[in-house]
């Protein structure tokens, strides 16, 4: 097991945690993180686009005027493509574009993405997260003092109102509660920053 320093939301240290190789020690694993983000990134489409086709636009099936002798090009129909408010040629129309991932492979690779971040020093744990009001001025003060301006995920073990309506007006802070952290929130923030009790409560699930 691997010790990995604890700070406080001043920025200071005030202890160490020992960290379970199970669970933050995995082998990375590329191909398994591409496929959660693909996976991630294909389920929020919402495949609702839709336009018309010649056969669903609104217009006459008679030819507008007589195939020759009027010095104009042949046209069989004012639906076709080439006409104003014609259809559309290969119009798209609505899909799903859901994806499945099975559950192991979801957990492998949510584990490797942490355990890339704690082997390239990219990953805090802080004793707790508290804020006396739902005030932007304290996070941003979290923020500073433990280098976050480039961007940081904070994951807590409960759901603290407070703290997330302070880091609403932070660009480069988001907060997530535990039971909603996915591979993908993992791989798009530059840093992964978990309360103590998050990080316990996931070791005691996932190990």
């Amino acid at each position: 097991m691997a010790a990995i320093k604890v700070y406080n939301m001043k920025g200071s240290e005030v202890g160490t945690m020992e960290l379970c190789d199970s669970v933050f020690g995995v082998e990375y694993k590329e191909a398994v993180i591409h496929q959660a983000v693909v996976t991630r990134l294909a389920n929020e489409r919402q495949g609702t686009k839709s336009t018309l086709t010649r056969s669903e636009v609104r217009g006459g099936g008679i030819k507008p005027w007589r195939q020759k002798g009027t010095g104009r090009a042949r046209q069989g129909s004012i639906r076709a493509p080439q006409w104003i408010k014609g259809g559309v040629v290969f119009a798209p129309k609505s899909r799903d574009f859901s994806k499945k991932m099975n559950a192991t492979a979801k957990k492998v690779a949510l584990l490797s993405a942490l355990s890339k971040k704690v082997a390239d020093g990219e990953f805090i744990v802080i004793d707790e997260l508290t804020v006396s009001a739902a005030k932007t001025k304290e996070m941003a003060a979290f923020q500073k003092a433990l280098g976050l301006n480039k961007g940081a995920l904070v994951v807590m073990d409960n759901d603290d109102v407070n703290v997330i309506r302070a880091a609403a007006n932070l660009p480069k802070l988001d907060t997530l509660p535990l039971a909603q952290l996915s591979t993908y929130e993992v791989v798009k923030y530059n840093k992964v920053v978990m309360t103590k009790a998050a990080v316990e409560k996931f070791q005691e699930v996932n190990a």
